[in-house]
């Protein structure tokens, strides 16, 4: 195969091009955004100046896409650490013991991720990122998609277009121009809003830990994570549930004393902040069921969020990206073939966040028996993980992807969770 375009230089875009080169002689992948010479925030990545997460998998991912990646961000300031040995995790009101999960996390700011991966891909064979260009069409020819239409008028031929444009894809819309039916969408109402300040960091912060997070409770339907991050900084984000944290510091910093821990509002009150807090709302969570349509154009294929935009609380996009991207490597990339792969790769991740977001009184969607049940099972788990090493790990195995939800109910750990005699009650001790 000759050509492939990718619509979008997102990380999903983007790790898309580092498959699909490998597979054909040409692949351009072209944005409406100027794309920053330097690490700098990108207009089109909305969310990129708040924390964003690498998962443990997803790092493993990328150097595969990409070897040595993971490398050159560490040499560029990017920091790793154990995300059980160097964490701290509050989760349905506990705090989780500590341990070694054997789990490698990577923190890195988005746009010096985002800037080390486009330098990586352009400068693949046949590889050409070209900025400042919005698809307006597809092009097609008996019902096979041949190519893309650009708002200029120009036209460019391939034999494959990947739709990577994020939460704003057009694929819906363009089906109905070829006589295909849109597909089904799930949506869950989640009204999440954020805000996210950067600090200067210490040492002395957090006793040397390099991640915080707290997670939100039904009583208490608030959250938040701080990152260390290249550059002696950390970033701090703040998120609620129908209501964020308002402007300004002295507002941020008693949004943060409202938590069910008290960590971050420690860190705010003590770092020295840099900057002003940016906020970001995110109305819901959303996923598009290509994997049940009855018929689909050939020479089209869609990814990262265009397929399943996440509740951004659990930090699964990127990961999940990176996934999608190495589906692409798989030899048969009929659109049945390769919608089937991906739901499975988003099956996990939807599993977890949908589950979690329905215990949220203000989300939409009423919980059923079987997820009330599976809520209690869930509060007595992280109750007895906070005296239990071993439980810890097998959450964090769940939250990066590398285990489904259901082996937290496996014979070991429910005997574990039993023998504990965890109450479900609900105390954080400073």
């Amino acid at each position: 195969m000759d050509h492939a375009v990718v619509i979008g230089a997102s990380i999903a875009g983007l790790l898309s091009a580092a498959a699909l080169h490998r597979r054909f002689a040409q692949v351009t992948v072209v944005d409406r955004d100027t794309l920053p010479a330097v690490d700098a925030h990108r207009r089109g990545a909305g969310q990129s100046r708040h924390a964003h997460a690498l998962l443990a998998r997803g790092g493993e991912v990328l150097d595969e896409l990409l070897p040595g990646l993971t490398a050159e961000l560490v040499a560029q300031g990017a920091l790793r650490g154990d995300v059980q040995d160097r964490a701290r995790h509050v989760h349905a009101g506990r705090r989780l013991a500590r341990g070694s999960s054997g789990l490698t996390g990577l923190l890195v700011s988005r746009p010096l991720l985002e800037g080390q991966v486009r330098r990586r891909v352009g400068a693949l064979p046949g590889v050409r990122v070209l900025a400042e260009r919005t698809v307006t069409g597809l092009l097609a020819r008996q019902g096979r998609v041949t190519g893309v239409r650009l708002a200029e008028g120009e036209l460019i031929p391939a034999d494959l277009v990947v739709d990577a444009a994020g939460r704003g894809s057009r694929t819906p819309f363009w089906l109905a121009d070829l006589g295909c039916r849109p597909p089904r969408e799930e949506r869950v109402t989640i009204d999440l809003r954020y805000s996210s300040r950067e600090f200067r960091r210490r040492d002395d912060h957090l006793a040397g830990d390099l991640i915080a997070v707290v997670g939100p409770t039904p009583e208490t339907p608030r959250a938040g994570v701080a990152l260390a991050l290249e550059d002696e900084r950390w970033v701090v984000t703040l998120a609620g549930y129908g209501a964020g944290p308002p402007r300004g510091h002295a507002d941020f910093a008693a949004f943060a004393a409202t938590l069910a821990a008290p960590d971050l509002h420690h860190l705010v009150t003590t770092a020295e902040p840099l900057g002003e807090p940016r906020t970001y709302h995110t109305p819901a969570a959303v996923r598009r069921r290509y994997e049940r349509l009855a018929s689909f154009p050939d020479g089209l294929l869609v990814t990262g969020d265009a397929v399943c935009s996440f509740n951004p609380l659990h930090g699964q996009g990127m990961t999940v990206a990176a996934l999608e991207a190495r589906a692409l490597l798989d030899p048969d990339l009929s659109p049945a073939a390769y919608f089937r792969r991906i739901a499975a790769v988003v099956d996990l991740p939807w599993q977890i966040t949908v589950g979690a977001d329905l215990r949220i009184a203000t989300t939409g969607g009423r919980p059923t028996p079987k997820t009330r049940l599976i809520g209690a099972y869930l509060d007595r788990f992280h109750a007895a993980a906070a005296h239990d090493p071993e439980l810890t790990r097998r959450f964090l195995r769940v939250m990066n992807l590398y285990d489904p939800p259901q082996s937290l109910l496996s014979p070991p750990a429910l005997l574990r969770v039993l023998r504990s005699g965890a109450p479900r009650a609900v105390p954080v001790p400073a």
